[in-house]
């Protein structure tokens, strides 16, 4: 099916309008006129049209006061404007140009002349359209292809961190449970204290590698029933470095926030934490966090070394440490949240 193009005739003559209109009907487009600025304004709001005619000098608004107030609106600054006059003087057709026309025709209208600008302009415009549409439509595909990658991506470490999780349980005393829990805490957490839901599920895929470097810790130590002695603690600290350099080189979201809680997760509070004895808020979030849900875990549930802590014990312990170790709006929410807490303690196995 033809479409056809609607076209806006205005000139306060009418004689011109229908010399136009007769010319123009060659083509077999659909016509609109108005005698006046205002009636211009009005109809260019109402109707789609393709292309405006527009005489120049008109009592009221004049032309080109009408094409400026075109190209203001969102709706009709896309139509192309013809300007239809006697004034051939320079500084008229450079005004017009100025304010947004994209062609003139001078009166009186010669025939071949009037048809081929209007044609020109036509398919210069639909053209125009035609490419805004092909370039929404292949910036949406790519939107979606780059969201694609992205989840693929976000997979990939998400399968990578459980791999190594399944390694680093067998070096070390960590259950896949423990890990769970901390990783379920962690998110919960976030949660409450106010991060994005997109970085509580980041943290929620992180956490697991918080101890990954213990898999380059000896297993005497790592398995060592009794207290470890001064060098053999020294060593232990380490597993905090070498998660580090085992994540640091990634630039990947969820590994680089695993990066941050390997090295970060035994920072305190006060500063006292290691490796690098940072404090209050210059420990990230992340690492703080994570610090609160490991041993809020360790504690709250039997080890070779100890027997699990009843809740209010964890709680008392945890409160003497608010300011020291941890964060204190953190232990404070624990306090506050206690019941969702011991939900995911006795369901995450």
């Amino acid at each position: 099916m033809l479409i056809q193009n609607q076209i806006l005739i205005v000139d306060d003559v009418m004689d011109n309008i229908q010399v136009a209109m007769n010319i123009l009907k060659e083509d077999n487009y659909d016509f609109a006129f108005a005698r006046d600025g205002e009636e211009a304004l009005r109809l260019a709001e109402e109707e789609n049209f393709d292309l405006i005619l527009l005489d120049i000098m008109m009592p009221g608004i004049d032309g080109f006061e009408v094409c400026k107030r075109l190209k203001l609106s969102p709706e009709t600054s896309s139509v192309p404007v013809i300007f239809l006059t006697a004034k051939t003087d320079v500084d008229s057709i450079s005004e017009g140009f100025k304010i947004g026309a994209v062609d003139y025709v001078t009166k009186p209208f010669h025939p071949n002349e009037l048809l081929a600008r209007v044609k020109t302009h036509l398919k210069l415009s639909t053209a125009t359209r035609l490419l805004a549409q092909h370039n929404i439509e292949m910036q949406v595909k790519v939107d979606k292809e780059h969201r694609r990658l992205n989840q693929e991506i976000e997979q990939t470490q998400i399968e990578v961190i459980r791999m190594l999780t399944s390694i680093m349980e067998s070096f070390s005393d960590e259950t896949g449970a423990h890990i769970r829990r901390v990783a379920s805490y962690s998110r919960l957490l976030a949660k409450l204290y106010g991060l994005s839901d997109k970085e509580a599920d980041i943290i929620f895929e992180a956490s697991p590698m918080h101890d990954i470097g213990k898999i380059a810790i000896d297993c005497s130590i790592l398995h060592k029933n009794g207290k470890l002695t001064d060098m053999e603690y020294a060593l232990m600290t380490e597993h905090t470095t070498f998660g580090h350099r085992i994540l640091q080189n990634s630039e990947r979201q969820i590994m680089k926030a695993a990066d941050i809680i390997a090295y970060q997760h035994h920072e305190k509070w006060n500063g006292t934490g290691y490796p690098q004895g940072l404090q209050t808020e210059n420990i990230h979030i992340f690492g703080r966090i994570v610090a609160l849900a490991d041993v809020f875990d360790a504690l709250t549930q039997k080890r070779a070394y100890k027997d699990a802590w009843p809740i209010d014990k964890v709680l008392q312990h945890l409160t003497e440490q608010r300011g020291k170790h941890f964060d204190p709006k953190l232990v404070d929410l624990i306090s506050e949240h206690l019941e969702d807490f011991i939900h995911i303690m006795e369901t995450t196995q």
